[in-house]
């Protein structure tokens, strides 16, 4: 039977001229029928009509199966041709003809749907999920050990020049790997922050640093084989779910529609990089606070740039209404004020061996624990007037040359000793919190 399907087949190619540019998205089994001789084809089907009725027809009701019955190079009935059985598992017609809750802001693509894109987009703000009270899971720890050890690791992300969404990736995996565990104590969060990182830089960065280059910014306190150990442990606590959509990339894509052209690609971002950095920094200082944890990524990064912009921008790129965004941006509020108080106008920092276009990806440390306390002190004034303003005027204007503090230039090539250093000074100070070791 095979032979003779390969010997009819000049003869249905001329009869079908479309072939050729559907048969490689066919079955193997449908490519036969098409090499088949049109009259034999015609005379097996109007048999199998009539002995396979019972299951295709209801005489009665009229009612048609949508099952499709083929011939197989075997003579055996074939199964309907579904998105499972035809090797997609994972996909079913709710994941490909989907409507998302939001209407998509995105442009049209050229590679993708801008439905699917956004829809999935919106799944996994909701499917990596963080629980706002995994704090009251480790008696032994503070919120305040949470930001500083967050605020040692974008610090070591700045001295080995890791990117923006490393960072963010490390501090996800962190605060979902404290909230399936219980009584952690504080001798423990160096190790499962620099993991975390470790991990982080594997998933994010072309070239990531060597294991013994996060065990040396420890000054010791975790060796090589630890931080391989529990890489394993936090990979499989999470389920080997490593790709959420964190704040950063939500901030990306907000900004690149923003500023986006007609003539332009969503892809190859078009947005000032002082701007972003701006925004960057209001984000990465909420983030050391724990109250982050209430609110989705995509709700923390629409709220950090409407302190620099306006409702209607925000709703444009976002597709969130300001019921959605209200309680995030008057929290935000205090962390945008102690940025403006502080006055950090410092110019876009350069760093050897990354690109101009790239300066502004990569995760940079500054005064923001001093920052976070400054923040503290205004967040019960704010809170007890919660009618107010949710931007007050001016809350981040730059303020005056004469107004701004000097910010010390550190020396790139001492970077890596000063991280390794701070530990023993931390150890010698009289600070009563409890830091983790560099």
């Amino acid at each position: 039977m095979l032979g003779t399907r390969q010997e009819a087949k000049p003869k249905s190619v001329a009869a079908l001229p479309h072939d050729n540019a559907t048969r490689s998205r066919k079955r193997k089994a449908d490519v036969a029928i098409y090499l088949r001789d049109p009259d034999e084809e015609v005379a097996e089907m109007t048999q199998k009509k009539l002995r396979d009725s019972k299951h295709g027809r209801c005489p009665d009701t009229g009612c048609t199966s949508p099952q499709r019955w083929n011939p197989t190079p075997d003579q055996e009935e074939d199964q309907p041709v579904t998105l499972i059985s035809g090797g997609f598992p994972h996909y079913t017609f709710g994941h490909i003809f989907v409507t998302p809750v939001r209407s998509s802001p995105l442009p049209a693509l050229c590679w993708a749907s801008k439905d699917v894109v956004w829809h999935n987009m919106l799944e996994k703000d909701k499917s990596y999920i963080r629980d706002v009270h995994m704090m009251d899971k480790h008696p032994h720890l503070q919120p305040k050990m949470r930001a500083i050890l967050l605020d040692w690791l974008m610090e070591v992300s700045e001295v080995y020049k890791l990117h923006r969404e490393t960072y963010h990736l490390a501090q996800d995996y962190f605060d979902r790997f404290m909230a399936t565990q219980s009584n952690v104590f504080k001798s423990t969060l160096q190790l499962i922050g620099i993991s975390c990182l470790f991990i982080a830089a594997k998933m994010e960065e072309m070239y990531p640093p060597k294991v013994h280059q996060f065990a040396y910014v420890t000054d010791e306190a975790c060796t090589e084989d630890e931080i391989l150990s529990m890489e394993v442990i936090i990979m499989k606590e999470l389920n080997w779910s490593l790709s959420p959509q964190t704040p950063i990339s939500w901030l990306n894509v907000y900004m690149q529609v923003a500023y986006l052209k007609d003539t332009e690609e969503l892809l190859i971002p078009r947005y000032p990089q002082a701007t972003f950095t701006q925004i960057a920094k209001l984000l990465d200082l909420c983030m050391l606070d724990v109250r982050c944890l209430e609110f989705p990524y995509g709700v923390l990064a629409a709220s950090a740039l409407f302190h620099f912009s306006s409702l209607e921008l925000v709703e444009n790129v976002s597709a969130l209404k300001r019921m959605e965004v209200d309680e995030c941006v008057r929290w935000m509020v205090p962390f945008a004020m102690a940025l403006r108080e502080e006055g950090d106008g410092s110019p876009m920092r350069t760093f050897p061996g990354v690109l101009e276009d790239d300066v502004h990806n990569i995760q940079i440390h500054t005064g923001y624990l001093t920052w976070l306390d400054k923040a503290h002190s205004y967040q019960a004034s704010e809170l007890e007037h919660p009618g107010n303003c949710p931007m007050p005027s001016g809350v981040l204007t730059p303020p005056l040359s004469s107004e701004k503090t000097e910010e010390v230039l550190r020396v790139n090539a001492a970077a890596v000793a000063a991280v390794c250093s701070m530990g023993q000074r931390l150890s010698a100070s009289s600070d009563p919190e409890p830091r983790p070791r560099h």
